[in-house]
């Protein structure tokens, strides 16, 4: 079993030695901690990635806070899901979550619940707002690009003066694909 620390730091003027400092004393070797200097929010992360490459069964990943490997709890859990997956231990100095124990996986999985809850919350809240806006008369989407009135008036244009697509299309400033589809009714 073989301890193998991740640091980030957000901007070149921070200083991953705290950090460092931290995995060292947690017991890991300053040969297996991999830092990326890089943003939370980019997807791009080429020591994890390294770090993510090193790792074997048995091995456990180490960081000082969880918010330093996560981009948000849903990309923390999904990450500590996958590490489960490849028999991988995880280990969050500042928060005391370590899944090797009993309790730091009951921890785990209770911020993975709450994760899950909190995603339902916000399909249900979700579903709801769409049906009281439809129950309003409202309905999502683009809008039409052009009005009941602008379709009668193109038939019009088309059927009495003889104009062609391309012309009603420019006068009413639209392409001719969008002029056939609402004069089709599809729009």
């Amino acid at each position: 079993m073989t301890l193998i620390g991740y640091a980030r730091v957000s901007t070149l003027e921070q200083d991953e030695a705290l950090q460092v400092d931290a995995l060292t004393a947690a017991g890991c070797d300053l040969s297996r901690i991999y830092v990326d200097h890089i943003t939370g929010a980019s997807t791009t992360r080429p020591e994890l990635d390294r770090a993510w490459d090193y790792l074997r069964p048995g091995d456990t990943l180490v960081v000082w806070r969880l918010d330093r490997l996560g981009r948000s709890l849903k990309h923390l859990v999904q990450l500590v899901g996958e590490l489960g997956q490849r028999e991988v231990e995880f280990r969050s100095l500042m928060e005391s979550i370590d899944t090797t124990t009993p309790t730091g996986r009951l921890t785990f999985h209770l911020f993975a619940s709450i994760a899950e809850f909190e995603r339902d919350l916000i399909r249900e809240r979700t579903a709801a707002g769409l049906a009281a806006a439809k129950a309003r008369g409202r309905v999502g989407g683009r809008p039409k690009a052009l009005s009941a009135t602008q379709v009668e008036q193109a038939r019009r244009m088309m059927s009495e003066d003889n104009l062609s697509a391309t012309d009603v299309a420019a006068v009413l400033r639209v392409s001719r694909a969008t002029l056939y589809r609402a004069i089709q009714g599809e729009t």
